[in-house]
C-alpha cells in the first residue's frame, strides 16, 4: 500500500469510476431526488441539498484525493454514463493492508442488486490491484437492506463495534456499526468472485 486502484471500472450495465468535477450535475440530481431514502443512513445527507458550485468543490476533492493515494471515491453510473445511480469507495480507515467498502444507490435504483454487484466488484478489485489482507465493511445494524450486501458476498460478521459511526444527526449519539470482512484467501471462493468486470487505468489504458 499504497497501489492504486483502477481509475474505471467496466461491469454488463454498470460504469463505477473516479469523479470528475463535471460529474457535479449528475450527483446533484441523484443526492437531490433521493433525501428521503439517504438522510437515515448516511450521515453526509443532513447537510443536503448542496449548491452545485459545492458539487463542483466536493468533487475537485474527490479526484485530488484519489490521485494523491489517499482515498478512492467512485462514481456509480448508467452505462452510458448519462445518469448516476450511487456512489462507492474504497476508504482508509483500518491498519495497513486494509481498505473498506462503502456505498449509497439513488432511491429508484434500489432493489436492482446494483449495491450487490457494486460491492462485489470493488471486493476483487481491492485483492487484484491493492495487495489488500483484509476488506471490511460497516453497517448500521438497523440498515437491514445494506445487512443484506456483505452477507450475500460472503463476508463475516466479525463484532459489533460500538459508537463507530457518525450520528444520523448533528449533535445526536454515534451509532454502531456491524463489521464484515473478507480476507484475502477467502475471496476464490466467495459469491463475489463470480462478478466480472474490466479496468482501466488513469489514461484510459485497460490493466
Amino acid at each position: 500500500m499504497p497501489l492504486t486502484p483502477p481509475y474505471r471500472i467496466e461491469t454488463e450495465r454498470l460504469v463505477i469510476r473516479c469523479y470528475d468535477p463535471r460529474d457535479a450535475a449528475l450527483l446533484k440530481e441523484a443526492v437531490d431526488s433521493s433525501l428521503e431514502h439517504l438522510r437515515p443512513w448516511m450521515p453526509w445527507a443532513q447537510f443536503e441539498p448542496q449548491t452545485l458550485e459545492e458539487k463542483v468543490e466536493l468533487l475537485r476533492g474527490f479526484r485530488g484525493r484519489f490521485d494523491l493515494d489517499q482515498e478512492y471515491a467512485y462514481g456509480v453510473f448508467a452505462r452510458d454514463e448519462s445518469r448516476l445511480l450511487g456512489g462507492t469507495g474504497l476508504h482508509r480507515r483500518g491498519d495497513d493492508g486494509s481498505l473498506e467498502i462503502g456505498y449509497f444507490i439513488r432511491a429508484d435504483a434500489i432493489r436492482q442488486g446494483l449495491a450487490t454487484e457494486v460491492t462485489a466488484v470493488l471486493t476483487r478489485v481491492g485483492f487484484d490491484f491493492c495487495d489488500l489482507d483484509r476488506v471490511e465493511i460497516k453497517v448500521d445494524p438497523e440498515n437491514l437492506p445494506s445487512l443484506g450486501v456483505p452477507r450475500k458476498l460472503g463476508f463475516t460478521e466479525a463484532a459489533v463495534l460500538r459508537g463507530v459511526l457518525p450520528p444520523k444527526r448533528e449533535g445526536g449519539a454515534n451509532r454502531d456499526a456491524v463489521l464484515f470482512t473478507m480476507l484475502a484467501g477467502e475471496l476464490a471462493e466467495s459469491p463475489a468472485a463470480g462478478f466480472a468486470y474490466r479496468a482501466f487505468g488513469a489514461v484510459g489504458e485497460p490493466l
